[in-house]
Parts: structure tokens; C-alpha cells; sequence
């Protein structure tokens, strides 16, 4: 196996102050099978690649120049309410979610599908608003569709 790190940063200025930015910053680790052609790492890397680029101008919304300067207190986002979760449900261990991002860079998912998937099928945002027992059941799902091993599941949880 071969280990790939895929990493993106983004500087955004902040309105109205001149000399300074805020700095945004996400980046995965996943593993690649050996073997791959040229080719076919190229689009790996690619899409790993991707999958960050996206995560991070999704967290800041497309609106780069709309964010408010960090002495002033920021708004909370509207977003959709997350589906109610029992008291006693923890959310999803970095495990999991990194586990579920792999399974989506596997299937040819991006982030926006993934989380488009949590949402319709959990009404939560994304694949990190999961619970442990959501993002349990959405990696039995994706490797039940994949003919994925039980084996691989456990490892994750």
C-alpha cells in the first residue's frame, strides 16, 4: 500500500483591514493499492486532492470576502437542523470519518456527494455531523454495495 497526504491551504483577506488574511487549512491521509499505472495515480492524487480543495471552500461557504474580521463576532450559519440523535450517541470517531472518505475516493464519490448522501439519508450537513452508530451504518452500507468485507468495517470502527 502506498500512503498518499493531500493538503490545501487558502489565504482569505480580511475586509476592511489592510496587511491581514485568515488562513484556512485541511489535509487527509489515505492509502492507495501498489500497482496503480502512471495514469491511474495521477487520477488518485487528483481526486484526493479534490476531495480537500472542496472540503475547505465548502467550510468557507464560496464566500471568501464575506467573512467578518475575527475581533468581530462572527454569526452562526443557517443550516438545516441535524436529525435528532439519542443522548446517548457519540459522535463519529476520526476513524470513521476518515475510513468513510476513503470508501467515497474508492467509489468515485466527492466530498459533495458524500455529505449529500449524510444528508438525505441522515439529515445531518456532512459526514462529520454523524453519530458513531449513522456513520456505522452508512460504512456496513457502502461496502455492502461494493461487496466490501465485514473485516474492513471493523478496522474503521
Amino acid at each position: 500500500m502506498l500512503r498518499l497526504n493531500a493538503s490545501f491551504s487558502k489565504k482569505v483577506p480580511i475586509e476592511g483591514q489592510d496587511y491581514s488574511s485568515q488562513s484556512y487549512h485541511a489535509s487527509v491521509e489515505v492509502e492507495i493499492p501498489d500497482g496503480l499505472s502512471p495514469e491511474q495515480l495521477r487520477d488518485r492524487i487528483h481526486d484526493t486532492f479534490g476531495l480537500v480543495r472542496d472540503s475547505v471552500e465548502n467550510e468557507l461557504g464560496g464566500q471568501a470576502s464575506a467573512l467578518p474580521a475575527p475581533a468581530q463576532p462572527s454569526q452562526p450559519q443557517q443550516q438545516p437542523a441535524p436529525a435528532p440523535a439519542k443522548p446517548t450517541d457519540a459522535p463519529a470517531s476520526s476513524k470513521q470519518i476518515h475510513y468513510l472518505t476513503t470508501l467515497a475516493l474508492d467509489r468515485g464519490m466527492d466530498l459533495r456527494a458524500l455529505n449529500g448522501t449524510c444528508q438525505r439519508d441522515f439529515g445531518v450537513t456532512s459526514v462529520e455531523a454523524l453519530s458513531r452508530r449513522q456513520a456505522s451504518e452508512l460504512i456496513d452500507r457502502m461496502n455492502a454495495r461494493e461487496g466490501g468485507s465485514r473485516q474492513a468495517t471493523r478496522r474503521a470502527a
